[in-house]
């Protein structure tokens, strides 16, 4: 099957995927298209968002129709990093044997990241980046494809660990869910109050996701997308930190300077364009433009920005950074 074709089934597929997961979430459009993006893109995902959104379902629901694994982790203060990777027991015959953790699956909800100390926080770093988990000296490879799609409170505080600035950056796209609308909400009402119906059906397979991944890195992309997605990159670094110069100063904005301490590093600059390859082809393009840049800059930079006391003391969000550099 030829690239074009590939990409044209991928259209089909996502069609199905996003008519699937419909019949279990309401409303979450959105979000359910960011973490199809993710997918796709082959980049794990952090959901941010109160409770009660159905973040937990929306993953669940998603595994169902990949035809993925699904492992859910419930992080909390008392998690150790071997309960996320596992460990090495004594047998029977006293030779030592590893038990496979919750880790080891195609979709690892790691829900509430945030409610655990760093140093089990960075049980996933390994496993995000390299897809392999070592204990003991030994690598034992994670299964492919391979998700770790999170979930983080953003208005409880107590108890909570800030992620690092190292695994935030892990994560390709930061996701923000709203509440339902009116008539979504009483949809939502009507359809969990009864005695639950619906059943989603398989749409992909573990091939299908690895294949779809390969034709879109595959896309060609202009040099002038990619030298966009850089420039918009480093418009997010300051001039200056702590009073001395940094690089990338040419690219300028008054609004990095004045509201961010630290911007986006070149990771940003590779999701952008895969980001982008994505978006453009399940929306039907064989090749991306600066729109599907700017589609996916929110998710990608949000995480990224490291906003400082005037934009806190001014009221100025992430969000409106990312807005204002894209208008500029």
């Amino acid at each position: 099957m030829s690239d074009k074709q590939q990409l044209d089934l991928l259209v089909e597929k996502y069609t199905a995927l996003k008519q699937e997961i419909a019949k279990v979430i309401v409303g979450q459009h959105e979000a359910v298209d960011s973490l199809l993006l993710s997918v796709f893109s082959g980049g794990h995902c952090l959901l941010l968002g109160v409770p009660g959104l159905a973040k937990t379902l929306m993953v669940n629901t998603l595994a169902q129709t990949l035809g993925l694994s699904f492992s859910r982790i419930q992080f909390t203060p008392d998690l150790m990093p071997s309960d996320i990777t596992g460990s090495e027991i004594l047998d029977r015959e006293r030779n030592f044997k590893f038990i496979q953790g919750p880790v080891f699956a195609g979709i690892v909800l790691a829900d509430e990241i945030n409610r655990t100390p760093p140093k089990t926080q960075a049980a996933l770093l390994e496993a995000m980046q390299e897809r392999r988990v070592t204990v003991s000296g030994t690598s034992y490879p994670l299964p492919s494809p391979f998700f770790v799609l999170a979930t983080q409170n953003p208005i409880e505080q107590e108890g909570t660990y800030p992620l690092p600035e190292a695994q935030l950056d892990r994560f390709m796209f930061n996701v923000r869910l709203d509440y339902p609308s009116f008539d979504e909400e009483v949809s939502i009402v009507k359809q969990t109050t009864v005695a639950p119906t619906a059943q989603v059906q398989r749409i992909l397979s573990a091939d299908d996701i690895i294949a779809f991944q390969e034709a879109i890195r595959r896309m060609p992309v202009a040099d002038n997308v990619v030298e966009y997605a850089v420039r918009l990159v480093a418009a997010t670094r300051p001039v200056q930190v702590d009073g001395q110069e940094i690089q990338n100063s040419k690219f300028k904005i008054q609004n990095s300077q004045k509201y961010i301490s630290w911007g986006a590093g070149p990771r940003a600059s590779q999701y952008l364009i895969v980001g982008a390859r994505t978006y453009a082809a399940l929306h039907g393009k064989y090749s991306p433009d600066a729109e599907d840049v700017r589609a996916v800059a929110h998710n990608v930079l949000r995480h990224r920005l490291v906003r400082n006391y005037f934009a806190e003391a001014e009221g100025i969000s992430t969000d409106q950074i990312i807005t204002d550099l894209l208008q500029k």
